[in-house]
């Protein structure tokens, strides 16, 4: 049988347990690149974090050092020029009479105004044809304080519902693992110094639904499995390891069919349709997808399972084993009986022949 047929059979048989070392050494790699890019490097963040105008207009043919040079006359040789795609854009930060102007709705600064009617005489356009926005820094800083406080009632209610639902060794990996797909995602859009805007912001929360959803269906199916360390030569981890075989495959296709779409929104709406709001959203999305599938199975999971067997009281975890096996055997031989029992118990079974 092909390696696809016993994947969709769910009949694979990864050692899990022996890739989690060399895997997690890698991971642990990539999350101090991605940490130290934070550090070091820092966020782009975008207008509404910082505040400040932005031109974009159309112009081919225009280098960044014409742009300048237009510019320093106004004090501003300094601001963001990007060149490309027939597409010239230009971002710089404001005064603080300006911005403080701008968030109380009055109107700003005279440099708006120059800046624009210097980059329609650099790119011979009309000055209407000049897209300009302003804003004040306030409104995205209070965007992150939403967003910080939502992070931190997020993770103590989860805590507390994967502790009481399941084990407190689950909660910590299901933690652990969200924490991973946030650095490294963050890290990475310091790395290549992506622009976070607030639709970003938005992605990497939704990061977090993901994949600590895909990690509770991986712990669901452990807790399920549980039941065969009555079997006194299964360990936990070996119990872990064919759950993680059981949900493979799933975890496979729900992230393909998730990836999918953010794939088409990134390449039809933002490529071909230029739709730049759904390429901050998309692009974020489809790193958390990725990182997120991986997390459940080679950080969630390896972090319970190395905590249990640390911590784990065995007496309760083979009692509770033991029960548990109880029960599958009580519900086997229910289903066993309700399959002999005729549809009308008032007839009587027809005999059977018997053969000479």
């Amino acid at each position: 049988m092909s390696l696809f047929g016993r994947m969709y059979r769910n009949e694979t048989s990864v050692p899990f347990a022996k890739l989690w070392k060399p895997i997690g050494l890698c991971s642990l790699l990539v999350l101090i690149i991605s940490v130290s890019s934070l550090g070091v490097r820092g966020l782009n963040l975008g207008l509404e974090f910082e505040g400040g105008g932005a031109w974009e207009v159309e112009a081919s043919g225009i280098e960044a050092e014409q742009v300048r040079d237009a510019l320093r006359p106004l004090g501003i040789a300094d601001a963001r020029i990007q060149t490309g795609g027939g597409v010239l854009r230009v971002r710089t930060e404001l005064s603080k009479v300006a911005q403080t102007s701008l968030e109380q709705g009055e109107s700003g600064d005279p440099i708006v105004a120059q800046v624009t009617s210097a980059l329609a005489e650099l790119t011979g356009q009309d000055e209407s044809a000049i897209s300009v926005s302003t804003a004040g820094p306030s409104w995205g800083e209070e965007i992150t304080d939403k967003a910080i406080n939502a992070l931190i009632v997020f993770f103590i209610v989860i805590a507390l519902y994967i502790t009481i639902r399941l084990r407190w060794e689950m909660a910590v990996g299901a933690l652990l693992a969200v924490a991973h797909d946030i650095l490294i995602t963050v890290g990475l859009y310091a790395l290549f110094q992506f622009e976070v805007t607030p639709p970003t912001v938005i992605a990497f929360l939704t990061i977090m639904g993901y994949s600590l959803y895909d990690t509770l269906v991986v712990f669901d199916k452990v807790r399920d499995n549980e039941h065969m360390l009555s079997n006194s030569n299964l360990t936990y981890t070996s119990v872990v390891e064919k759950a993680l075989n059981q949900v493979f495959m799933r975890s496979v296709n729900t992230s393909i069919t998730s990836i999918l779409p953010v794939v088409s929104v990134l390449v039809v709406g933002s490529g071909i349709m230029g739709a730049v709001t759904l390429r901050e959203f998309a692009l974020a999305l489809l790193i958390g997808l990725i990182i997120g599938t991986f997390s459940s199975l080679f950080v969630a999971a390896p972090t319970a399972t190395i905590l249990r067997n640390k911590f784990g009281d065995a007496d309760s975890d083979s009692n509770r084993s033991y029960r548990l096996s109880e029960a599958v055997k009580k519900r086997s031989k229910n289903s066993q009986a309700a399959v002999k029992v005729p549809s009308n118990p008032a007839i009587p079974p027809r005999p059977r022949k018997k053969r000479k």
